[in-house]
C-alpha cells in the first residue's frame, strides 16, 4: 500500500492554503516511530555493556567501541549515502535504511564475538547517518508548508522517547533475559517501524540527484560555516559534558534517585519539545539563543551549586527543557538556511552533530580522566558560550545584509 500525497493548493503569497491531512500526519508519525527505533538501537549497548563484555571476552573499555563505531560510520555515510542514492524515490531509501538496521539488530544478537558484533553495529552506522539525513529533510515534504516545524518536531519526538522509553527498557529486557534478546527484541520494533512506513509514508521522488558540488556551494556559504560550527559548538558542549553528569551527582545522591533524574531530564525534555514546536515557526532565532542560555543556567548551577540537592535538581531540569528543544531549533534553523538544497544541508548538519558528539565524549573523558569532572563542565561552557557568539554573529550579518535592501527600498536615489 501507499499512500500518494496531492499538491497543495498555493496562495498568492507563496504559502499552502490547505491544512495537512490525516494521512500525512500518520506518514510523519511513521517517520517518529522509525527515529525511535533507530535512537533505541544506537544507545541500546549503553547499558548492557558488562554483560555483553563479559560473553565476548573482551574489557568493559574495550565493549564500549559498541557505541563509538555507529557515530563515526554514521558521520560518513551522512553524505556519501545520499550521494549515492541519486534519484531514487526517498521512499524507498527509507525503507532500505530501515531494512538494514534490522538486519544490524539480529546480527548484533547472534554475535559470537567482537568482530561480528562491531560489524553489525557499523551497519547500523551506516544506516543511522542515511536515515537522518533523510529524515530532517523529508519532514517538511510530508506535511502543509505551515505545519514543517512540527512535523520535525513529531519526528524528534521520536529521539527523546527512545532516550525515556527505549533505552531503559532495552536494559529492563537483558535483565530478565539476556542481552542478546534485548537485540533480538529491538529487531521486532524494528520490524513495525518498517511495516509502518510500508504502509504509511508516500511516494517522496527526487527532483534531482545530490552531488558533491552541492557541499560546495554550501560551505562557500559563510552563514552556512557560521550555522554548523553553533551546531558543532553548542552539541560539543552537551555531550562532553552530559556524558560524565554520573560522577557529579554521584557524591550527593543515590543511583536510583541518579536514575530518576535522567529519567526527569527526558521527559521535560519531551514536554520542551512539544512546547517550542508551537513557537518557533515565528520566533527561530529567540527559540535557539533562549535554549543556549538555559544549557549555560543549568551547566553553570551544576557547578556553583555543587553539593546543594536542590540547585542539582533544578539544573537537571533546567538541562533537560534546553536539550529537549535544541536538535529541534537547530533543525529548523538549517532547514531555513539550506532551502535550495535540503538534503545537502541535512547530510551536513547530522555528520557536525556526530563528529560532535564523539569528539565531545572523547575529549570530556580525557579531561574527567586527568583534570576532573569540573574541568570539564568549565570547557563545556566555554564551547556554550562560543555557540551562543556564534549565533550573535550571524544575526549581525543577517541585519547588515539587510540593511542595504531597506534603504534601496526607502531612498529613491539610490541606484
Amino acid at each position: 500500500m501507499q499512500i500518494d500525497t496531492a499538491t497543495p493548493p498555493i496562495s498568492v503569497d507563496g504559502t499552502s492554503t490547505s491544512t495537512t491531512s490525516a494521512a500525512q500526519w500518520l506518514s510523519v508519525i511513521a517517520v517518529a516511530v522509525s527515529a525511535f527505533a533507530f535512537v533505541t538501537a544506537e544507545f541500546l549497548p549503553v547499558g548492557l555493556l558488562p554483560q555483553i563484555a563479559h560473553d565476548l571476552g573482551v574489557s568493559t573499555g574495550v565493549a564500549g567501541l559498541m557505541v563509538t563505531t555507529p557515530g563515526v560510520l554514521a558521520a560518513i555515510s551522512a553524505p556519501t549515502l545520499i550521494v549515492s542514492a541519486g534519484r531514487m524515490d526517498r521512499r524507498y531509501v527509507f525503507l532500505l535504511l530501515t531494512a538494514m538496521l534490522l538486519i544490524a539488530n539480529l546480527v548484533c544478537a547472534a554475535a559470537p564475538n567482537l568482530a561480528v558484533m562491531l560489524a553489525g553495529r557499523a551497519l547500523l552506522g551506516a544506516a543511522l547517518g542515511g536515515f537522518w539525513t533523510l529524515a530532517t529533510a523529508a519532514a517538511p515534504r510530508l506535511v502543509q508548508s505551515k505545519d514543517a516545524a512540527r512535523a520535525t518536531a513529531t519526528i524528534l519526538t521520536g529521539v527523546t522517547l527512545a532516550t525515556v522509553v527505549g533505552v531503559p527498557l532495552g536494559t529492563f529486557i537483558a535483565s530478565f533475559a539476556s542481552w542478546r534478546f534485548a537485540f533480538a527484541a529491538t529487531a521486532g520494533l524494528v520490524a513495525l517501524a518498517l511495516l509502518a512506513q510500508l504502509l504509511l509514508v508516500p511516494s517522496l521522488p527526487s527532483a534531482s540527484a545530490l552531488r558533491l558540488a552541492d557541499f560546495k556551494a554550501l560551505l562557500g556559504r559563510s552563514h552556512t560555516r557560521l550555522s554548523m560550527l553553533m551546531v558543532a559548538l553548542v552539541f560539543g558542549a552537551h555531550f562532553s559534558t552530559y556524558t560524565y553528569i554520573a560522577p557529579l551527582l554521584e557524591h550527593d545522591f543515590a543511583m536510583s534517585t541518579i536514575t530518576l533524574l535522567l529519567f526527569g531530564f527526558g521527559l521535560i525534555g519531551f514536554f520542551s519539545n512539544a512546547l517550542t514546536s508551537m513557537v518557533i515557526s515565528d520566533h527561530l532565532k529567540k527559540s535557539v539563543a533562549a535554549m543556549i542560555l538555559l544549557l549555560l543556567g543549568a551547566m553553570s548551577s551544576m557547578l556553583l551549586l555543587e553539593h546543594s540537592p536542590i540547585g542539582e535538581t533544578a539544573g537537571m531540569l533546567l538541562w533537560g527543557i534546553a536539550f529537549g528543544a535544541l536538535p529541534l531549533c537547530f533543525s529548523v534553523w538549517i532547514q531555513r538556511g539550506t532551502t535550495d538544497l535540503p538534503e545537502a544541508g541535512s547530510a551536513m548538519f547530522v555528520s557536525v552533530i556526530q563528529v560532535a558528539i564523539a569528539a565531545g565524549s572523547a575529549v570530556g573523558g580525557t579531561i574527567v580522566d586527568r583534570a576532573g569532572v569540573h574541568a570539564d563542565f568549565t570547557l563545556g561552557l566555554g564551547l556554550a558560550l562560543l555557540g551562543l557568539a556564534t549565533l550573535q554573529r550571524l544575526a549581525a550579518a543577517e541585519r547588515a545584509s539587510k540593511a542595504p535592501a531597506l534603504q534601496c527600498a526607502c531612498d529613491p536615489s539610490v541606484d
